[in-house]
């Protein structure tokens, strides 16, 4: 709904969503819209793992995942590959607040 302006009112500012900070251990799951910031052809959608680490003092917060055992061995051989070949842990990944959900 449009938001309304009178001579007398300023138009309503739009709702902030609260940006909480998750903590290490919290288990994850990431989004469908998620890929692999160094392969973009690498999709992350529904991956599941564990926060290993927070970075940032405020919103927006960087969380360092490590992926669950079951993720690791499904992954794509290629994406195991090029990560290796890049020397990038293929066992963790870097993730925004707006890139996964919490599970239980």
């Amino acid at each position: 709904m449009p938001s309304v302006t009178t001579a007398n009112s300023q138009p309503e500012a739009p709702v902030k969503k609260k940006t909480v900070k998750r903590k290490v251990g919290t288990s994850i799951r990431a989004l469908d819209k998620v890929v692999s910031p160094d392969f973009p052809d690498i999709t992350f959608a529904g991956w599941t793992g564990k926060v290993v680490e927070v970075s940032g003092k405020k919103a927006p917060f960087r969380y360092f995942v490590e992926w669950d055992n079951a993720v690791v061995d499904t992954m794509p051989e290629s994406y195991v590959k090029r990560c290796e070949d890049q020397q990038i842990y293929h066992k963790w990944a870097c993730l925004a607040d707006a890139d996964f959900e919490v599970i239980e």
